[in-house]
C-alpha cells in the first residue's frame, strides 16, 4: 500500500478560505473503465470502507468542533464550540473527555453533543457499511486533487424512505476514491430524505494513518438551511480530526480486518432539531 499524503498546509487554507468551499470547480476528467472494472473497484473500496469503521473504533483521537451561525454581512451570530478528546473507558466503550466547551451562544438553532456525534443528520464519513446494497454507485470520472489520483463516484439511495415513517438518514452525494488503495479520501453530500429538519452539505477529508486506514481529518461546510416556516439560516461548521492513535487494549489490529474481543453496541444518536 502507498503511503501518499493529502498536502496538510493547502487543506488548512482550503478549509477555511472565506471563498467558500463549495465554489470549487470540478476538474474531474471522463475515463473509460469497463462495467466489469467498475464493479471490482466498487465491492473493494465498500469494503475497505466496513474495515475503516472496524478501525476507528479502535482508535482514540482529538476532535475540535465549531459551529456558527453567520448573519447579514457575514457576521458571526451564535457560536458552539467543543474540543474534545475521543477515548475508551475501562470496559471499551467510546468516551469523551471535554477539553474545552465554552458557554454556545447560537440563538437561530438548537445544537446538541448528540447533534455534533450526528453531523448533517448522518455520520460525517460517507457511506455506512450495513446499508451498501441500498445505495446506487455511478462512475462518473478520475480528478487529481494535490498528490493524489482519485476514482469519482455519485452516491445516492435507491430508496428514499418516507421521513415520516422511520428515522434511518442516507447519505447522498459524491466520494473520491484513491486509484492505488481503493479506499474513501474524501466525501461531500447531505443526509436525506429531510423532514421538518434540514441539513447541511458536509465535505470530509481524510488522511493516511498509520499507513493503513484513511482517517477523516477535516468536515467542514458553508450552508444555507431553508425552513417550512421560512426561515433561512446559514450555518458554517469545522471540525478537525487528529492525533489519532490505538486506544483499545482488548483489540488486535491485522493488516486487513480488526479483531474486538467484546462488541460495544453505540448509543443511538438522535436527529438534529428543528429551530
Amino acid at each position: 500500500m502507498k503511503k501518499k499524503r493529502i498536502i496538510l498546509f493547502s487543506l488548512l487554507a482550503f478549509c477555511f478560505s472565506a471563498v467558500g468551499i463549495f465554489a470549487q470547480t470540478s476538474n474531474v476528467v471522463k475515463t473509460d473503465l469497463s462495467q466489469t472494472e467498475i464493479d471490482k473497484i466498487i465491492k473493494k473500496f465498500t469494503q475497505n470502507e466496513f474495515n475503516f469503521r472496524q478501525a476507528l473504533g479502535v482508535y482514540a483521537f482529538n476532535r475540535n468542533a465549531k459551529i456558527q451561525t453567520v448573519g447579514l454581512g457575514g457576521q458571526i451570530t451564535g457560536t458552539y464550540q467543543r474540543d474534545s478528546y475521543l477515548t475508551f473507558n475501562e470496559d471499551g466503550t467510546r468516551f469523551e473527555k471535554i477539553l474545552y466547551f465554552p458557554v454556545p451562544t447560537l440563538t437561530e438553532v438548537q445544537f446538541t453533543a448528540a447533534d455534533l456525534e450526528n453531523l448533517g443528520g448522518i455520520n460525517p464519513f460517507a457511506v455506512e457499511p450495513k446499508y451498501i446494497n441500498q445505495y446506487n454507485f455511478t462512475f462518473v470520472g478520475k480528478e487529481k486533487i494535490d498528490e493524489l489520483d482519485l476514482y469519482v463516484f455519485d452516491v445516492s439511495p435507491k430508496v428514499i424512505p418516507d421521513w415520516k415513517k422511520t428515522s434511518q438518514k442516507f447519505f447522498s452525494g459524491r466520494v473520491w476514491v484513491d486509484d492505488q488503495d481503493l479506499m474513501i479520501v474524501k466525501s461531500k453530500g447531505r443526509a436525506v430524505p429531510e423532514g421538518k429538519e434540514r441539513f447541511p452539505i458536509m465535505e470530509t477529508w481524510r488522511d493516511s494513518i498509520d499507513g493503513k486506514y484513511w482517517f477523516p481529518v477535516f468536515s467542514t461546510s458553508d450552508d444555507e438551511l431553508v425552513f417550512d416556516s421560512g426561515q433561512v439560516v446559514r450555518m458554517r461548521i469545522r471540525v478537525k480530526y487528529a492525533n489519532y492513535r490505538v486506544g483499545r487494549s482488548d483489540v488486535k489490529i491485522l493488516d486487513d480486518e480488526v479483531e474486538v474481543k467484546e462488541e460495544t453496541k453505540p448509543t443511538p444518536t438522535p436527529t438534529p432539531k428543528k429551530p
